[in-house]
């Protein structure tokens, strides 16, 4: 079993300390490390059909993996309602983790197709941000950088570089994800000179 298999493996078995759920992916430096001499994280995103009923099962099996005062004040119904009356519909623990970006674990809602709408409508974005002549590190790089606009905390928290060495520390993966979408435009809003501009060492 190779590394990738084993990282996988061990994944997955976080899911059975915890009720059957409907989505499961995972993201954090230990699927695509930027820094291999910094400590890992993995954050789960877990989907359910009845957040109620999986909190009440959860919290029998792992009460530690919620707030104290939410456990002693309210338990499942007090959880499911700050999540879908205070917030956005989810409940977030940034203190259940592993030390061990995004990997699909478990997708019985089909959310990995929804996903590549996403992924398409961030190479739009991108591309009507970007000036006219931009490399392929320049492309990716304003990609990355979508998710962190309107963050407060790259004024003064994050690592002005942050983007920099996330693009450059797992450009394999960015292409991987990202190139055949430009590709598709080809026609529409870039013309095959655009494209061999931007992958200058590829067939466009």
């Amino acid at each position: 079993m190779d590394n990738k298999d084993t990282t996988h493996s061990h994944l997955l078995s976080f899911l059975n300390a915890i009720p059957p759920v409907d989505f499961c992916c995972v993201y954090g430096s230990t699927l695509h490390s930027t820094d291999p001499g910094k400590s890992t994280m993995v954050d789960y995103i877990l989907g359910v059909s009845d957040p109620l009923q999986w909190h009440s099962e959860n919290l029998k099996m792992n009460a530690d993996h919620y707030a104290s005062w939410m456990v002693l004040l309210g338990g499942a119904k007090l959880i499911t309602n700050v999540a879908d009356k205070l917030g956005v519909g989810v409940h977030f623990n940034p203190y259940v983790t592993w030390n061990n970006k995004v990997n699909m674990l478990v997708d019985n809602l089909d959310i990995e197709t929804i996903n590549s709408v996403n992924l398409r409508a961030a190479v739009s974005a991108a591309l009507l941000l970007l000036p006219p002549k931009f490399t392929e590190e320049d492309l990716y790089a304003k990609i990355c950088s979508l998710s962190y606009m309107g963050d407060v905390r790259m004024l003064f928290a994050e690592d002005r570089n942050k983007v920099k060495k996330i693009v450059q520390g797992q450009f394999d993966l960015f292409q991987s994800m990202y190139k055949p979408f430009l590709e598709d435009y080809e026609g529409l809003w870039l013309t095959s000179d655009s494209l061999a501009h931007i992958f200058p060492s590829s067939n466009c």
